[in-house]
């Protein structure tokens, strides 16, 4: 397994991207900077329902819809030896485990790793007022009043990096990467609730190399979102200036094997501030789009 490192983008309008159960489930936030965060687990969570949907058997998941210790979850598999419970777990696989086996308890590292998420652009908080047709006790006959807090716009980076070597310890496939490259397209969108409608991917980069052992390093200071507004509101009042990342690759085109994209064409692409089709501008390079 080789070596790769992506980069993925996508919006939120008028949603909660990530709640704070510490905070009443308001998004998460960066006061001092108004800058929405987004946790790595958040994304994981994603890709587990899009690969469950699929009925692949997951470590992380629930068994007769109730939630069980990992030790209930490796007893109900009635699996004892590592090869065989990481052919059964694709999320093992991708993003490691510790797992009781027996007497001892084994710690995979995962291979597939994200930083936290966060936005491009200065976020405002949207709060209201809810109420539900259901009373909160016996004794009130009035529904039952909360708030609802979203982000009125937030365009999300995140960065992450899949190691060819620790692929090796989990038995991680390119198989399994292709799948995890089109959930990482279609799993946003896909696992719709009411909080967390109104997010669309618009671009999803992995960047594989042609050994495990280059790494080159975040990519997310390579990009700038821009808009004539500060207050974004729209997909359609922002570009993204790729400038710097383009130049980057291309400086290093010779440690890339390929890029695997998703590109959403409503995300205006700038290089040095001239607009672009994404195909037009990596054409330096091999690249294969997700499906």
């Amino acid at each position: 397994m080789k070596n790769s490192e992506i980069l993925y983008l996508y919006d939120a309008k008028i949603t909660n991207p990530n709640g704070d159960p510490d905070e009443e489930n308001r998004p998460r936030m960066d006061y001092e900077r108004d800058i929405n965060l987004v946790s790595d687990l958040r994304i994981k969570r994603y890709i587990r329902d899009y690969l469950m949907d699929r009925n692949y058997s997951l470590f992380v998941q629930k068994i007769d819809n109730k939630s069980v210790t990992a030790k209930q979850r490796i007893e109900k598999l009635k699996k004892q030896d590592v090869k065989l419970i990481l052919n059964e777990l694709i999320d093992v696989r991708m993003f490691g485990a510790t797992i009781p086996i027996k007497s001892n308890t084994m710690t995979f590292i995962g291979p597939i790793q994200f930083n936290w998420g966060y936005s491009l652009n200065k976020v405002e908080l949207l709060e209201s007022s809810i109420t539900s047709h259901f009373a909160s006790d016996e004794k009130y006959k009035q529904g039952a009043i909360g708030k609802d807090y979203r982000v009125k716009y937030s365009f999300i980076a995140f960065s992450g990096v899949i190691s060819g070597k620790r692929a090796e310890h989990t038995q991680l496939s390119y198989e399994d990467v292709e799948l995890f490259d089109s959930a990482m397209r279609h799993a946003i969108t896909e696992q719709v609730t009411r909080s967390k409608i109104g997010q669309y991917p618009r671009l999803y980069m992995r960047i594989q190399y042609k050994d495990n052992e280059t790494i080159l390093g975040d990519m997310r200071s390579k990009i700038s979102l821009n808009a004539e507004n500060e207050s974004i509101r729209h997909i359609n009042e922002c570009s993204l200036e790729i400038g710097k990342l383009v130049e980057f690759l291309n400086e290093y085109s010779n440690r890339i094997e390929k890029i695997f994209y998703y590109y959403d064409d409503a995300l205006k692409l700038t290089v040095d501030g001239k607009q672009d089709k994404f195909k037009n501008i990596f054409s330096f390079i091999d690249i294969e789009e997700v499906e």
